[in-house]
């Protein structure tokens, strides 16, 4: 440090000033929307934005293509796999009721610019889902009338020929994502009932399909004479697992609906385990029944179910079908629509992005200008774009989300509590704080905290018993590490602050784990490594994965009783990290070098924006109170004066704790 000199403190300063956290309100209910979401409203949205056109398409895809009748156990891991992340987003959105999702909890644990990034990438990524649903809703419901609208469209209306724009500007899909903005600005409660409507329906299609096609199912299908159950091996099942993944994602909608939840704390987990749960068992049993109504080769990818029930003489059942999926559909539009305009406002409110998104409607209770103009945005990319052009955008920015909130869970799990200075008491030294002890006075400091006044200790026993009361509250503060590890690890890692040796970690996690799913994904083919270094590389870099996990394990967290956590924190929510990089890294190069320019373009916007009327940042340019401290020690007593001053100049005395002298003339003596 005094090598560095004076050429070190701006950077420094703006290193700061990028990795600010956010700063929460005392009391998190209070919000300028309406809360009015019950626990069945928020499992519905949960419902409706993963259980869509996957349902109807997806299934079919991955069954024939990549894992036969064994797509059945691709949708359980996958599910699994969905549960720890969707497992971190319920303990953030229990703790953290507000609108915001990743970014908000990424804001509140991990920096502002990591904030803005993730939240940067998540806006594409919802404007990208709802236009390509969109497109899939108009090209299903096309495709029952013969393709006439596309037809009448390239013949009489325009027809282009331009790489990644579609051959003809599809007016349906943008017209259906107009008229959805619309209804999303009449309120949440509009939007909730709409969700309703349209997930009923889908379920009891659902629920029709099952019931009819057990009806119809032949075991032979998933017998040897037809393949067997699992024609692909186990690379099939976990190549299918990783496809599925992506079908599970539309859970974070319930997060981002958490500052318009009555009882958010008990409501988000459980309405992510209800909606988790209800989805997963939907494409387990819908895949089962698939695979066993007819031969899994023979299945059609684009329209699965109603070919199926086609080919066993049901042609009727198939339009059954088409209703469900274009209600399915319709449910993940909703969702798509909900999300996106709250994580815009998030931002703008805290500053980050344009204060014009900030704005909430006084009567519906909406941020209405975000959910026109980005609804208006994506009626436009569904117009030009073409549905395949627009899935290879899709997924790396969710899955970047999830990490990011993964981490963090483990983060704020392991880091100290914050002391809370309500608005109210600036000018005052709360009973409750907890200032930096001088060593003359911290015994009796600490008795003052823990009884309420001031006591008089003078024997030894009391001195044992005071420092005996300090060492335990320090050995169980959040953060630090375990008795039963010290005698391991005190030496290593005992001089560090409370939670910093679990940051580090969490970022060598992270690391590793990009290491080592890199070894996987390109060192046989890409990087041509031999076996031999293949295996080291991987020992090493497992190795390292684990023995973070370890460090942090051994270190007290953080128990929160009054709100929803995740179980087995680290593993859970490193497992997620690793199953989430594993999955980032099998995305296509094209993606990410898109992602990489979409990344450049948000950096701009922050620095051009963002970093300059981040509302942390006003916050810190604010004068602070001062708080100065007068401790006089007579002989056998001790007086202690705590006093406020104000930036004006003005003292205000806040604090005053006397204990009893011996006599009164020696204590006005002392004065």
């Amino acid at each position: 440090m005094a090598t560095c000199g004076r050429g070190c403190v701006p950077a420094v300063r703006f290193c700061q000033r990028l990795n600010r956290l956010k700063t929460l309100d005392d009391d998190l209910m209070v919000t300028s929307m309406k809360r009015c979401l019950t626990m069945v409203d928020l499992a519905l949205l949960g419902v409706g934005g993963m259980v869509g056109s996957g349902l109807y398409v997806l299934t079919g895809t991955v069954a024939k293509d990549t894992a036969g009748p064994a797509v059945v156990l691709s949708f359980l891991i996958a599910g699994i796999a969905s549960l720890m992340a969707a497992l971190c987003y319920a303990e953030f959105g229990a703790r953290v009721p507000r609108t915001g999702s990743a970014y908000m909890f990424t804001y509140v644990s991990c920096g502002e610019i990591w904030a803005f990034l993730i939240g940067w990438n998540v806006v594409l990524e919802y404007m990208i889902g709802g236009a390509a649903v969109a497109r899939a809703w108009s090209g299903y419901l096309d495709s029952m009338f013969n393709h006439t609208i596309q037809n009448y469209t390239e013949n009489h209306i325009m027809k282009w020929n331009v790489p990644y724009i579609a051959h003809y500007p599809d007016l349906l899909a943008a017209g259906i994502l107009v008229v959805a903005t619309i209804f999303i600005t009449f309120g949440v409660r509009v939007s909730s009932w709409l969700n309703h409507i349209f997930s009923a329906v889908s379920l009891v299609v659902i629920l029709f399909i099952l019931v009819f096609g057990f009806v119809l199912a032949d075991p032979v299908n998933w017998s040897q004479k037809e393949g067997g159950f699992a024609p692909f091996g186990v690379n099939g099942v976990m190549a299918g697992t990783a496809t599925c993944f992506y079908a599970f994602v539309g859970f974070d909608v319930i997060a981002a609906s958490s500052e318009e939840a009555k009882n958010p704390q008990r409501a988000i987990p459980m309405a992510t385990a209800i909606s988790l749960g209800m989805a997963a068992t939907a494409y387990i049993l819908v895949s089962t029944v698939l695979t066993l109504m007819v031969p899994w080769h023979s299945l059609d990818p684009n329209s699965a179910l109603s070919d199926a029930f086609f080919r066993r003489g049901y042609s009727w059942a198939g339009y059954i079908v088409a209703v469900g999926s274009i209600c399915a559909m319709n449910t993940v539009l909703l969702s798509n629509l909900f999300s996106l305009p709250r994580i815009v406002y998030a931002m703008a409110e805290d500053g980050l992005f344009f204060s014009f998104f900030a704005k909430v409607n006084p009567v519906t209770k909406v941020p209405v200008n975000a959910i026109l103009v980005f609804g208006l945005l994506m009626a436009v990319m569904a117009l030009i774009f073409d549905l395949e052009a627009l899935v290879q955008f899709l997924s790396i920015g969710t899955l970047l989300a999830y990490t990011f909130v993964a981490a963090s869970v483990i983060v704020l799990r392991f880091q100290p509590e914050k002391e809370k200075t309500s608005s109210k008491a600036n000018s005052t030294t709360s009973p409750n704080s907890n200032p930096e002890p001088s060593p003359e006075v911290s015994e009796s400091q600490i008795i003052a905290q823990d009884s309420g006044e001031l006591k008089e200790y003078e024997s030894f026993s009391d001195k044992l018993q005071l420092v005996e009361m300090q060492k335990t509250r320090e050995r169980s503060a959040p953060g630090v590490l375990k008795a039963r590890w010290e005698p391991y690890l005190g030496r290593m890692l005992g001089d560090f602050e409370p939670g910093e040796v679990v940051a580090f970690s969490v970022l060598a996690v992270m690391v590793s784990s990009v290491s080592l799913c890199a070894v996987f994904v390109f060192g046989s083919n890409q990087l041509q490594l031999p076996t031999w270094s293949i295996a080291l590389l991987i020992v090493v870099f497992g190795s390292t994965f684990l023995l973070c996990l370890v460090i942090i394990y051994a270190h007290e967290p953080h128990v929160n009783t009054k709100t929803f956590q995740v179980p087995l924190v680290p593993f859970i929510p490193a497992a997620s990290i690793l199953m989430n990089v594993f999955l980032m890294l099998k995305l296509s190069p094209m993606t990410w070098i898109r992602f990489t320019v979409w990344v450049a373009a948000g950096l701009l916007v922050y620095f051009g924006y963002g970093i300059w009327h981040s509302k942390e940042g006003l916050r810190e340019m604010q004068p602070k109170d001062m708080a100065a401290r007068y401790v006089v020690l007579p002989s056998g007593s001790l007086v202690e004066t705590v006093q406020s001053v104000q930036p004006n100049g003005q003292h205000d005395a806040s604090t005053l704790h006397t204990t009893p002298s011996r006599s009164a003339e020696e204590q006005q003596a002392k004065r």
